[in-house]
């Protein structure tokens, strides 16, 4: 059976002025056009070759030697070349750019970016872009929790965060309490795992581990500093034994933590430690 959407060896079965006509050896369907300007030198009739099978300009079944970027049900970064009136076209590497209607876009499209989106049979039967990807994603990862990848932001929710597909094939979700900065959809961002929920999607983090414990360090310092009225006795020459006795932490992590809090303006260092900044 001749199926839209799919790569297929066909068999030649004639040739005519306008090109070659394939079908299968047990052919069900209609044969299916191979365009003259595609038709490999040498091909003969009974010979098998591999075709993508498409719709043309106007709407008829055919097959092209060329590879699109994206096969039916899979997820290919397209750019915007064009716009109409019901949707924009992407460049998938075929003579006919893909459609993307409107009713398939999430947020602001914009002409020459580039987007990740799945490649779909809409109603008509006709092959189509979606950015609406979520169910094209699958949740069985091989990460594990503090793994570190990459991914495609495909969605965000400003209550709930930034959906990723985590290397263009997993789903994750970037929860809003770690989406520091400002970004977009199509954004492709470098990731840390911070567990695989029981459903095996992903809860992602911006952040290092390094960063993260950094935040705590300072929490502690903080509270330090408010038990002793502003001041504490402990500053980057101080030994490692006292620091771990005064703070639970080890004098790597207090240095970079009292690093950030200096250049934040939290605190000033002095001869004999540290204390809150006056400014």
């Amino acid at each position: 059976m001749i199926n839209i959407g799919e790569v297929q060896e066909l068999e030649v079965k004639r040739f005519t002025s306008v090109g070659a006509f394939l079908n299968e050896e047990r052919p069900e369907d209609e044969d299916v056009l191979l365009p003259k300007s595609q038709i490999p030198e040498g091909l003969k009739i009974g010979d098998v070759i591999e075709v993508f099978i498409y719709r043309d300009s106007k709407d008829r079944i055919i097959s092209t030697t060329n590879r699109p970027k994206a096969l039916l049900g899979e997820l290919a970064h397209l750019t915007v070349v064009s716009n109409s009136k019901i949707g924009y076209f992407l460049d998938w590497g075929l003579e006919r750019d893909l459609f993307l209607p409107f009713s398939e876009t999430i947020g602001q499209v914009v002409k020459g970016k580039t987007y990740l989106v799945g490649v779909y049979l809409d109603k008509s039967n006709r092959l189509a872009a979606t950015m609406k990807i979520r169910d094209m994603l699958s949740s069985e990862s091989p990460f594990k929790a503090n793994d570190k990848t990459k991914g495609t932001i495909y969605s965000i929710n400003r209550d709930i965060g930034a959906f990723v597909a985590v290397e263009d094939k997993y789903d994750g979700l970037i929860p809003k309490r770690e989406l520091i900065g400002v970004y977009e959809v199509g954004d492709i961002v470098e990731v840390r795992v911070n567990r695989v929920l029981d459903d095996g999607k992903l809860d992602l983090s911006l952040r290092d581990l390094g960063y993260i414990q950094m935040d705590e360090d300072i929490k502690i310092i903080i509270g330090k500093l408010k038990e002793n009225g502003g001041l504490l006795d402990l500053n980057d020459k101080s030994s490692p034994e006292k620091i771990r006795n005064e703070l639970q932490m080890s004098k790597s992590g207090f240095k970079r933590a009292i690093g950030r809090m200096y250049k934040e303006g939290i605190i000033e260092m002095t001869n004999i430690g540290i204390k809150f900044s006056n400014k």
